[in-house]
């Protein structure tokens, strides 16, 4: 298996992950195909595949912040079992993360991502492939290290028409383990400038970083 990035729509691999996307999110979710041409040419947006015999099998995309020393995970994508993808894409993200808090002088202070909550809502199939089911990927980053952020959450429609997304919680996952809250400014802050993309933003997800704002602290809480 293969770590390949992805720089252009024009990658023949991109087209793959693209249709590997759609089977596996729901519409709302997924960016659509001509308005990946800037994303991936953002040397800052890191979006790499797994490829096995020449199929694309699986995807990750992340991203590094350097005045924060923290990353994101957009997404990480399964699609097929048996084949080991999910470790092989966390080991590779997690060393390549690694080298560039290193090229910043600094260890890595932790990791966002948006983490399906089943609990909340179980209308996400994600295209029948088992390892991709929200119980499973929860229980997985719960391993992994990720902790609930402890907020009520809603992000913007990928789909730029306004709507607010419920289901998820935003989480982290600390290089400290023990670490068991955040600077709410840290989240507020990472939350204004990863969706600054999207002007058109629904009221509640205005709400919500509003009373964020009005935050010091905010607990990380066991998946």
């Amino acid at each position: 298996m293969e770590y390949q990035r992805i720089t252009s729509i024009e990658d023949p691999l991109f087209a793959q992950m693209h249709n590997l996307m759609k089977e596996i999110f729901p519409p709302e979710e997924v960016l659509d195909f001509p308005l990946w041409k800037e994303p991936l040419e953002d040397p800052g947006i890191r979006v790499f595949v797994a490829v096995h015999e020449g199929q694309v099998v699986g995807a990750t995309e992340y991203r590094y912040y350097e005045d924060w020393n923290v990353a994101m995970t957009d997404f990480t994508i399964i699609g097929r079992e048996g084949l080991g993808i999910g470790a092989f894409l966390a080991n590779h993200r997690k060393r390549d993360l690694q080298a560039l808090a290193a090229a910043n002088g600094k260890e890595l202070f932790g990791m966002f991502a948006e983490i399906y909550n089943p609990y909340l809502s179980q209308d996400h199939s994600f295209g029948g492939i088992k390892p991709m089911d929200p119980y499973v990927r929860r229980e997985v980053l719960s391993h992994l290290g990720y902790k609930r952020i402890d907020f009520p959450y809603v992000h913007p429609s990928w789909q730029g028409d306004g709507e607010a997304v419920g289901g998820l919680d935003l989480c982290f996952m600390p290089g400290d383990e023990e670490l068991a809250e955040l600077p709410a400014s840290l989240v507020y802050d990472f939350l204004n400038r990863y969706y600054a993309v999207l002007p058109n933003k629904p009221q509640e997800w205005l709400d919500m970083a509003a009373k964020l704002s009005e935050r010091n602290k905010v607990s990380l809480l066991p998946l």
